[in-house]
């Protein structure tokens, strides 16, 4: 089935990136970047749907966006590693919404790097099969899922997208010497997990067979990989970081929304199975 180009392309800029009425389910939601996803999608016009392990968090956050912006939004108490779950999920936004438009991949551990004792546990000849396991049912599994089910309504309406957050990380390697800490045997340094890296990379992988899976009905699905953002980090950790950013510094949080209002919008109508990278230029170099 072909489908043709959609009828805002375009009276305007405005109408090409407009979301009015479209309903978004964001995972990791009430997380750092969860949250900068649903106040865009909001302000856009959107209904954004934040589904988090930490239910009050999101049901709050969602009150609060939804006080904000005059707008209507939910959160969503999901453990997105199963599949039950997820239906629900899916059940709870039809209910509300009668449809389901944008799916953000967005859930995913980040196992902190940070290690006082000297005996660094994420280095990978002692990294926890449980965590492993952990951490790919979460950022792989959890996308897998929630493509599936959510994937599956869209698919059958005709229309939808779907947006998997990656990393600079699926693109290039950690780079170990970041996290290195003076007075440390070198098997023993702190290291950036490598499930991190395998997950945000599978993503990627995903992001490809979807698109051309689910091309024939109209569900696009891109992969944003986004750059460190600055939360406090030690001043050395960003010193070093930032010499291998062109821009020369992390990412503030609220500077992805552009991006995932691009993917999300009929602004991208022409884009699908992309990798699209806002990293400062690290991965240029």
């Amino acid at each position: 089935m072909t489908f043709s180009p959609p009828s805002s392309v375009f009276s305007s800029v405005r109408e090409a990136f407009s979301l009015s009425g479209r309903v978004a389910v964001i995972t990791g939601g009430a997380g750092l970047l969860g949250e900068m996803h649903a106040r865009v999608i909001a302000e856009a016009g959107g209904f954004p749907v934040l589904a988090d392990t930490r239910g009050e968090a999101a049901v709050k956050l969602a009150n609060d966006i939804q006080k904000e912006f005059q707008g209507s939004a939910l959160g969503v108490g999901v453990d997105i590693t199963q599949k039950q779950e997820v239906v629900g999920l899916r059940d709870a936004v039809l209910e509300k919404f009668g449809r389901l438009d944008i799916l953000i991949n967005n859930a995913a551990n980040n196992p902190k790097v940070e290690d006082e004792t000297g005996d660094a546990w994420t280095r990978f000849e002692k990294f926890p099969i449980d965590a492993w396991n952990d951490d790919l049912a979460v950022g792989l599994t959890g996308a897998f899922l929630c493509s599936q089910v959510l994937g599956v309504e869209m698919a059958q309406r005709g229309k939808g997208v779907i947006i998997n957050i990656s990393s600079d990380l699926g693109v290039i390697a950690p780079d170990q010497r970041l996290y290195a800490k003076d007075g440390i045997l070198s098997d023993k340094q702190p290291v950036k997990s490598v499930t991190y890296s395998v997950t945000k990379t599978a993503l990627l992988g995903l992001t490809r067979y979807l698109a051309s899976y689910w091309a024939g009905q109209g569900v696009r699905v891109n992969a944003l990989c986004p750059g460190g953002v600055e939360t406090g980090q030690s001043i050395e950790f960003k010193k070093r970081l930032q010499q291998q950013i062109p821009l020369s510094r992390m990412a503030q949080k609220e500077e992805y929304q552009g991006a995932i209002l691009f993917l999300a919008s009929d602004a991208s109508s022409y884009m699908t199975g992309s990798t699209l990278v806002v990293d400062g230029g690290r991965t240029c170099w």
